[in-house]
């Protein structure tokens, strides 16, 4: 068995992840997370890019555990604010993590912005880096608007005001097997799955 470390202690990725590799028939991977192995010092998230995030977390994951590592970085990008939040999506309101926080200031900001100029895509960048050093980057985006209501459960972060394009529901209205197949981050780690079967053996 092969072990995977992805540089997260967010659950519902380690699930997600989990959930996406035996959809796809990859055997012979076991996920390990941030929180079953000993901590190591990560380095703040400073990149330009989501791909320099992603691809920052999983060279510090490799390198300090010897584990392939898989990390991600990802936020949405708003056309009427010229991409952002972008890299900062996380940290929007001033505090990391405050998805609440962050939603509330997005939606303040496209307050007078009309329904036709409300796109916007998730974008996620997912990189791999094995423990010789060899790198894998992928980008996944997932276009759609921002609306100015919130609605359904089952996301997180922006999820409730984001309908994608050519639905009706937002992505915290959808399934978990419904987001996989399309998500920003689903997408980005369905480009991974050739390197990935090749990890596994």
């Amino acid at each position: 068995m092969t072990e995977l470390l992805l540089a997260t202690r967010n659950a519902k990725k380690l699930v997600e992840l989990r959930r996406i590799l035996e959809a796809a028939g990859v055997t012979g991977i076991e996920v390990l997370g941030l929180g079953d192995v000993p901590e190591f010092a990560e380095a703040p998230e400073t990149g330009a890019t989501f791909e320099d995030n992603a691809l920052a977390k999983a060279t510090d994951a490799a390198r300090a555990t010897g584990i392939a590592a898989v990390a991600d970085d990802s936020g949405l990008e708003v056309d009427a604010l010229n991409g952002m939040p972008g890299v900062l999506s996380a940290r929007w309101s001033g505090k990391h993590g405050d998805d609440a926080g962050n939603l509330e200031l997005l939606l303040g900001q496209l307050t007078d912005v009309p329904d036709e100029r409300r796109g916007a895509a998730f974008v996620s960048a997912a990189a791999l880096v094995r423990p010789d050093g060899a790198q894998t980057v992928v980008r996944g985006e997932w276009r759609g608007s921002v609306i100015a209501e919130q609605r359904g459960s089952n996301g997180f972060g922006y999820d409730p005001s984001f309908v994608p394009e050519g639905g009706t529901r937002t992505a915290a209205e959808l399934s978990a097997e419904e987001k996989d197949a399309d998500s920003h981050r689903g997408r980005a780690l369905q480009q991974l799955l050739p390197a990935l079967r090749e990890l596994a053996g």
